[in-house]
């Protein structure tokens, strides 16, 4: 049965409810366990219990000891922001974690009132329903393909790699030592030893392995990490490097965005081009559509 058919069939039950019990039934549709595990797959449980595992390993924050600048370049934000990993934290578990006092929504406009506002949200990880849209929706066939995740963090983008794709090799390329641990470490648990490497290198010595990358994510990959001098010569490298005509390129946000906040004068359209995304897909009770606009594909002309 194709998409078509299925609406079809669920429209035909539906008309046969009652008027009285049709709100209980579409509240359920929308709402009910049983219907969620539909959408569940074995691959969503393994991920599942990888940021089960890695939230044991770290502090709410889910940042490592080390990252001074980038928990100042947090903190100097107009906004105040919390950086809360996607791929750790869900929304249900964020939820739990309010609700026991450990985490807030909300920061205090005057000291010791009730007068509140909601946190700004940041995140340097896809969620699981980030992961899914840009495995199962985004990226073609990655069959024989071979993928560079910049910045690779926990590794959220290539154990989803690994589990949803058919990519022949995942690399990670990681400043971070703590990071790069974590990720081993899980890599080792879940025997995904043969698909992925990481590096614990910065992406500006890496230029033969971008060469030959069929596609680069770059997540939140230079911002909060590094000053404006160094940001400007990472984009340059980038630029001169990923050379590879067909090469596919994940941003969040969009290059546009990142290279107009340093003022680079890089003339987008000579060297890639952007594909329209279709964000009207149902990936769980979880998919944020905002959140899904933010990503962003182009393939290298």
């Amino acid at each position: 049965m194709d998409l078509q058919q299925a609406k079809n069939t669920i429209l035909c039950l539906l008309r046969q409810v009652s008027s009285d019990s049709l709100p209980a039934v579409i509240h359920w549709i929308k709402n009910s366990e049983e219907i969620e595990d539909l959408a569940t797959s074995n691959s969503d449980i393994i991920l599942r219990n990888i940021a089960d595992d890695l939230r044991s390993c770290l502090p709410i924050e889910a940042m490592a000891s080390s990252e001074n600048k980038t928990k100042q370049s947090i903190q100097e934000l107009q906004q105040p922001t919390l950086h809360v990993d996607a791929f750790l934290y869900d929304e249900e578990t964020i939820d739990s974690l309010c609700d026991e006092g450990k985490m807030s929504r909300n920061y205090c406009l005057s000291c010791g009132s009730r007068k509140t506002a909601p946190l700004e949200f940041l995140s340097h990880s896809f969620s699981l329903a980030e992961l899914k849209f840009l495995f199962h929706h985004a990226l073609p066939d990655l069959t024989g393909k071979t993928l560079v995740d910049v910045g690779s963090r926990l590794g959220a983008v290539l154990y989803a790699g690994y589990i949803y794709s058919s990519a022949s090799r995942l690399y990670g390329v990681e400043m971070n030592a703590e990071f790069c641990d974590l990720q081993e470490k899980t890599i080792s648990k879940y025997h995904f030893g043969d698909r992925i490497q990481i590096y614990h290198s910065d992406v500006c010595s890496q230029k033969s392995l971008l060469q030959d990358a069929d596609v680069v994510v770059l997540n939140n990959v230079f911002e909060y990490f590094l000053d404006k001098t160094e940001q400007t010569k990472a984009w340059m490298f980038l630029k001169e490097t990923l050379r590879k005509s067909g090469c596919l390129l994940v941003t969040v946000p969009s290059l546009q965005e990142s290279l107009q906040k340093l003022q680079m004068n890089i003339q987008l359209d000579q060297w890639v081009e952007e594909i329209k995304l279709n964000q009207d897909v149902f990936l769980g009770p979880d998919t944020d559509v905002q959140s899904l606009s933010d990503i962003h594909l182009y393939h290298v002309l």
